[in-house]
């Protein structure tokens, strides 16, 4: 195919690695991206807020294994992407976004939308760069998909001037023109029509510069340095009367789902009471033996080996202070950092969680019976379900949020993809619904980022077709992406939304009512939401009655099935269920 600009550059390199979707909001800046990936049968996706494109882009990769890929215009584009920028540096996602830029002649000068963007970026990403001659263009993708799938996994950063991307013929003429020199005769107009003639020369011609970039800390261990701590990891586990896994999302990081399926294998052939968090969520499939939903940190407190993959020792572990005083704790991460972050375990393992559960699944041979100790969560477990069961039979002013997400859980089909939005709402659903297969369950990750609903919901519509996709939206949440539902419209996606309606913020107000005494900001309103949603021409469905829960959900589900998008708004009431929720 004929390369007829910088866009089409970019496009090649993107198809070679098997890029299938850009995600965008259009910008003259940044147009020869998008006409060049169109015309390599990429699929871009265009969005209506520049931070649901990035978002979309992470949640695609999530889901996937492949990196994601945005597009945004200068200036107020690129600072629109700045929350789903760091969400998906702090949940370790691969994401490239490509920023457009002024002319490189241009750069400093005062023109339209030209801030530095570099210095926004940087500290948010693995590698952020600016380009300055044609010839970069395509080692400068390569090197950014190397850098955002390597290592630690993470966003990426390139800024494209407009003058690499538009045809070079266009490009002069757009250098004369607005400069004044074409018809002008004295020596300054001359000295700059010089000026501006081996400028071009340079953009087109010039060979590419070095790529500049911050080298990763540390080369990772070879297998041979891993063998010893791999061997010393199985041994303790074969120990263990106790023994107790955690598993967080890095430990699928970069992987398809036929890897997810091996790691689910490993996992199965440990045998050991797991706790799945964020990404890892949906692992060992809908019911699994080994998975335990509740009381991890009593089972913490309580194991004599605790093994962490994936997951730093932040405030979802206690700050690494959850374990008994006699817990052995080994701990797998690609991150240094996170590895010891607030306590240094017994057995750190500097590698891939997921590749590192699968070596010692090899080394354990047959599980250890554990009888004792598994009927001990059991009980715990079998405990809470039933208190959340007695909690989802109160009669409420409203909608009971608990025996809505009972219904769900019980319709919904087995292919399933889940998306959550939001504080008390989505918080109160992770206790009832239960993900069906692993790589099927997507949330916004350690930074607790609100909006990500739109931008990840159409990421995983795309990345899973065939699947009935939910999102779980607080009714917060919600107004932050609605507009998505024109995108999901356009590009023929039809998600099913359920948005849990209280009129409040509710996990905030909760809290600051009883401690300050004060719903000050933390109040909303019974907000038709479902009509907005048919404004961009997806169906909404009112549901204010218990009786009306089943229809609901049946009628979402027939027209989901059928290509239509759905909001559900439902209200319901505020409860006490997650009394004191807030985290520091």
């Amino acid at each position: 195919m004929t390369t007829a600009h910088g866009g089409d550059i970019i496009a090649d390199t993107l198809a070679r690695h098997g890029i299938g979707h850009i995600f965008t909001l259009c910008g003259g800046h940044i147009s020869p991206i998008l006409t060049g990936a169109r015309s390599r049968d990429i699929n871009v996706v265009d969005v209506r807020d520049e931070v649901s494109a990035v978002f979309a882009a992470d949640g695609i990769a999530r889901l996937t294994g492949v990196p994601g890929v945005a597009a945004v215009t200068a200036g107020p584009g690129v600072t629109n992407t700045v929350t789903a920028v760091k969400n998906a540096q702090m949940a370790q996602s691969p994401v490239l976004i490509f920023g457009g830029a002024t002319a490189t002649v241009l750069k400093g000068r005062g023109s339209l939308q030209d801030i530095d963007q570099l210095s926004l970026m940087e500290p948010l990403t693995k590698w952020a760069t600016s380009l300055s001659v044609v010839k970069e263009l395509e080692p400068a993708v390569e090197y950014g998909l190397e850098i955002a799938t390597s290592g630690t996994p993470g966003p990426v950063f390139i800024e494209v001037p407009v003058d690499l991307l538009y045809p070079e013929k266009v490009v002069r003429d757009w250098f004369m023109s607005e400069s004044g020199v074409d018809d002008a005769t004295g020596f300054a107009s001359r000295a700059l029509k010089l000026y501006l003639k081996a400028h071009l020369m340079r953009q087109f011609r010039a060979p590419a510069n070095p790529l500049r970039y911050n080298n990763l800390s540390g080369a990772p261990l070879s297998n041979e340095d891993l063998a010893p701590l791999l061997d010393e990891a199985a041994d303790r586990l074969v120990l263990a009367e106790r023994p107790a896994l955690v598993i967080g999302s890095q430990a699928l990081v970069n992987y398809t789902p036929d890897e997810a399926a091996s790691l689910a294998n490993a996992v199965e052939k440990l045998g050991i009471p797991t706790f799945l968090a964020g990404g890892a969520r949906g692992l060992l499939g809908q019911y699994s033996e080994l998975q335990f939903r509740h009381r991890r940190s009593r089972a913490l407190k309580a194991a004599d080996l605790a093994i962490i993959a994936g997951f730093p020792f932040d405030f979802r572990l206690k700050y690494g202070r959850c374990f008994g005083s006699d817990t052995d704790v080994i701990a797998a991460n690609l991150s240094s950092k996170d590895l010891t972050l607030n306590r240094k375990p017994d057995l750190p393992v500097p590698m891939h969680p997921g590749e590192f559960l699968r070596e010692i699944s090899f080394r354990v041979g047959s599980p250890t019976s554990r009888t004792a100790w598994f009927d001990t969560l059991s009980v715990r477990e079998r405990e809470r379900d039933d208190q959340i069961e007695q909690i989802g039979k109160q009669d409420t002013e409203y909608i009971n949020a608990v025996h809505l997400f009972e219904r769900i859980e019980e319709k919904m089909a087995d292919d399933s993809v889940l998306v959550v939005d939001g504080g008390d709402f989505v918080a109160t659903g992770a206790y009832v619904l239960r993900p069906r297969a692993p790589l099927s369950w997507l949330d916004p990750g350690v930074f607790g980022t609100l909006g990500v609903g739109g931008g990840f919901t159409v990421g995983a519509a795309l990345a899973r077709p065939d699947a009935e996709v939910w999102l779980i939206w607080g009714d917060g949440s919600s107004a932050y992406s609605l507009a998505e539902f024109d995108t999901c419209i356009r590009h023929g996606l039809a998600p099913i939304a359920v948005i849990g309606t209280d009129a409040a913020w509710a996990q905030i107000e909760r809290d600051q009512t009883e401690i300050l005494n004060d719903d000050v900001a933390t109040r909303l309103r019974h907000t038709d939401y479902h009509k907005v949603a048919e404004g961009y021409g997806a169906e909404g469905i009112l549901v204010t009655e218990d009786d009306e829960i089943d229809d609901a959900i049946d009628r979402a589900k027939e027209l989901a099935a059928g290509g239509t998008p759905v909001v559900l708004n439902v209200h319901i009431s505020q409860t006490d269920f997650r009394k004191g929720s807030l985290s520091m």
